[in-house]
């Protein structure tokens, strides 16, 4: 993780040199992360996360002029990730339901991990994508919920209630598979 000076710097070099170098350190800075919450968010669609991952960059590079410095620089790399699931989803006429997407199966040889991934895969796929998506940031990626309004475009209580939502459903769900 690069500090936000460490960012700064880079970005003025992209921007003002049109360094592709600091633009590719960047990215191997967050790839891994955002990869994960396209991977989260996509229920386990590996190649669906690496294009969305490639897109987000590309997109970023292009916009890289108008990021203004306010937030981190991957709270608006998200924003623009998040952006582009959505309308990925839109364009696939699945936007009010991605319960369709096939959780991809877990190679592990540990079976007890194996089997709580897989669980916790099935609770995420029981949560609308709203609720997805603040679990992926709030709990997998530690954004604090001021970054995560900022992400996803909605004010700080409502997501404060899509993750209290979200957890009551993936307990419900997690309990449901115990018994």
């Amino acid at each position: 993780m690069l500090s936000k000076i460490e960012e700064l710097k880079l970005i003025s070099r992209c921007v003002l040199a049109d360094d592709r170098q600091a633009f590719g350190t960047l990215v191997e800075a967050y790839q891994p992360q955002l990869r994960r919450f396209f991977m989260n968010l996509t229920l386990g669609d590996e190649y669906l996360s690496d294009d969305l991952a490639q897109e987000t960059f590309i997109k970023a590079y292009i916009e890289l002029r108008s990021f203004r410095g306010m937030s981190k620089f991957s709270t608006w790399l998200y924003r623009i990730g998040y952006n582009e699931f959505y309308s990925h989803m839109r364009n696939m006429h699945e936007t009010s339901d991605i319960s369709t997407l096939v959780a991809q199966p877990v190679s592990d040889a540990n079976t007890a991990s194996c089997d709580a991934q897989m669980d916790v895969k099935v609770a995420m796929a029981a949560l609308s994508e709203i609720e997805r998506t603040v679990v992926t940031l709030f709990y997998i990626d530690d954004l604090p919920i001021k970054n995560i309004a900022v992400v996803t475009g909605i004010n700080q209580s409502t997501v404060r209630s899509h993750l209290h939502r979200a957890k009551e459903k993936m307990a419900i769900m997690l309990k449901q598979d115990i018994t």
